[in-house]
């Protein structure tokens, strides 16, 4: 991947370098589920706030993606209000929800690019 690819901001592009060469694994991680954001509304606007990448969508925080030493979260700013049979979700606050991502195979076992399309579609 060339460096060009990572992210046209600043901040986020560091952010990216700098966690590939801490955890490659941590960094491909966060690069399948920014793709799957960043396919879901071409017009998001990614940013490092509160220590992660986010995603703005007409200026509403909509979600971001934050690292902790064992796992991922992949926060959605209206999460409470998504369709969650399976119970993946967790979080107890009025709004919010999260989705706890430890490798690769969670990606697609929690369901991450269906509750990406409902928060571009809750948002939008």
């Amino acid at each position: 991947m060339t460096s060009m690819t990572l992210s046209v901001n600043n901040k986020v592009y560091t952010f990216l370098r700098d966690t590939q060469a801490v955890s490659p694994q941590t960094f491909d991680i966060i690069m399948v589920i920014r793709k799957l954001f960043l396919d879901a509304d071409a017009e998001l606007e990614e940013d490092i706030k509160y220590g992660g990448v986010i995603f703005n969508q007409s200026g509403t925080l909509i979600g971001g993606i934050f690292t902790y030493k064992n796992y991922l979260s992949i926060e959605f700013s209206e999460g409470a209000t998504f369709d969650d049979p399976d119970k993946l979700l967790e979080g107890k606050g009025k709004f919010r929800r999260h989705l706890k991502i430890n490798s690769l195979d969670d990606i697609i076992g929690k369901k991450v690019a269906h509750f990406i399309g409902a928060t571009v579609i809750t948002n939008g």
